[in-house]
This record gives structure tokens, sequence and C-alpha cells, in this order.
């Protein structure tokens, strides 16, 4: 039997799209100890103030990833904002740390998902945005809200 494709939404960082500007993303597994995984499919997980590094030795690390301890797991739980092995290609983790090393250049986790069983987290190459790009962003969104509002009058008037 065939893996199912299904993509299940564990946790999502709306903090980096309000916070930067996304350039790139990529997908990438990580890897995790048994009880991670339960505590994953309970939905126990959070990404907010998570942030990606490259270490010296060329693995990318996900730092300050929250993963609550699974409650029936006792010895077996690991440290909830342990350092966690993200799985990516060679050729990839060079890009990435050759655009790193750019003037203001981070990696952000964006989200983290079960895509059949498999937990993959989705990092973004991101740029920080400058407070009136924010502003911009925030008017943006207004007008949007005001033009569909204005809409759905019209067509129920």
């Amino acid at each position: 039997m065939a893996k199912s494709e299904g993509i299940k939404l564990i946790a999502n960082n709306k903090k980096a799209y309000h916070d930067y500007f996304i350039d790139e993303k990529y997908e990438a597994g990580i890897a995790l100890h048994g009880t991670e995984v339960k505590s994953l499919r309970m939905g126990k997980c959070s990404i907010k103030e998570s942030f990606v590094t490259i270490s010296n030795k060329g693995e990318v690390l996900i730092n300050h990833m929250h993963i609550s301890p699974y409650e029936k797991g006792n010895i077996f739980n690991r440290d909830p904002l342990r350092v966690r092995k993200l799985l990516l290609h060679k050729s990839e983790i060079n890009k990435l740390a050759g655009q790193i090393k750019m003037k203001g250049y981070t990696l952000m986790p964006l989200k983290v998902y079960f895509k059949g069983s498999l937990v993959k987290v989705e990092i973004g190459l991101a740029r920080g945005k400058k407070l009136y790009d924010k502003r911009q962003d925030i008017a943006k969104k207004d007008a949007k809200r005001e033009a569909e509002r204005d809409f759905k009058i019209r067509n129920l008037g």
C-alpha cells in the first residue's frame, strides 16, 4: 500500500510572516525521539520563539522549539527545549550557509506538519522588515478587509 500524502498542520509561525520577508522556503525532516512524535500527534508544539542555525559541522539545527513532554512517557521523555537536528541535503545546506552570510538574512521555522507519517518542518530564508514595511502590510490588510465588507454589503442589499 502507498503512503497517504495527507498534510496535517501541527504548528504555524504567524509572527515570522509579520516580522520578516520570506524569500525562499525549504522542507526539512527533523530528528526526533519516540515520545516527541507521540506528543506532536497530540498537537503539543510551539515554534513562536524558535530559530534555525547552521553549526560549524554543517548541520542545520532548530533551537527553542518547544515540544511538551508526553504525559505517559515517564523516563523516556526528553528536554522540551532541546536542540534538534534538521535533515537537509548537503547542497541545500551549502546554499543556505552562503545566503545566511549575506547581510540581513536568517533562517526561520514557518510551520511543523505531518506529511504522511513523517514530521516535516518548513523553514524560510527571511529578511527582517522595518517598521514602515509592517505598517504598509497592516494598511493593505485593512483595505482588503474594507473592500470585502463593501462587496458583501452590496451583494446582500
